[in-house]
């Protein structure tokens, strides 16, 4: 009962975090209600069109309190599955969001811009969370410019192994896998983005 009732205050935490979300009927359905089904095909087609990267093939996996959580999610648009503790070998910045969260929208296009200007000096990947509406994730990327690798946790089940309380939330992780920050409210400007990878990861674009 308490395990339940924990769920729904962060699930509700988590909606009034993106408060200025889009209209209800493209919000997530965290009572486990209908989840609308999109042909895989459709999902690679649209991602393909995107121009969304592939899923990032598996570096070495951290140990100790900060390392990444060991927690498989499938590619978002199809790919390869990729285990998160496993996103090692240079400095990352992972995004936590969902197609109806307002502030992830407004926000997209500043990581898509540091994704092309960092280049390889910075990996940048995202997770789609909480999210029923797969093909709406991919159309908002494409509309943000955005073609880094995204996963997707639509059952949430990195939740408690990212300490997911609010979104969007971006997560700063060391070439050795280890999370070193996390940062849970929207970048407003690009000069807060890069300003917060140059606190956190010491690069700059």
């Amino acid at each position: 009962m308490r395990a339940r009732a924990a769920t729904a205050v962060i699930a509700l935490l988590l909606v009034a975090a993106c408060s200025g979300s889009e209209p209800a009927d493209t919000k997530p359905t965290f009572g486990g209600g209908p989840v609308p089904t999109v042909a895989a095909d459709e999902l690679a087609a649209a991602k393909a069109q995107a121009g969304i990267d592939a899923c990032p093939a598996p570096a070495e996996q951290a140990t100790g309190d900060e390392a990444l959580p060991g927690i498989t999610l499938e590619c978002l648009g199809g790919g390869n599955a990729v285990d998160v503790s496993t996103l090692a070998g240079r400095p990352t910045v992972i995004n936590i969001f969902a197609s109806w969260c307002r502030p992830c929208r407004d926000e997209m296009p500043l990581l898509a811009r540091a994704d092309a200007e960092y280049g390889d000096a910075v990996q940048f990947v995202g997770i789609d969370f909480g999210d029923a509406a797969p093909d709406d994730a991919i159309e908002l990327a494409r509309a943000s410019g955005v073609t880094y690798p995204l996963l997707a946790d639509p059952d949430q089940i990195t939740r408690a192994g990212l300490k997911v309380a609010a979104m969007p939330q971006t997560l700063f992780v060391d070439a050795q896998g280890r999370i070193v920050a996390t940062e849970r409210t929207p970048y407003d400007s690009y000069a807060d983005l890069t300003a917060a990878i140059r606190r956190h990861l010491g690069v700059t674009p």
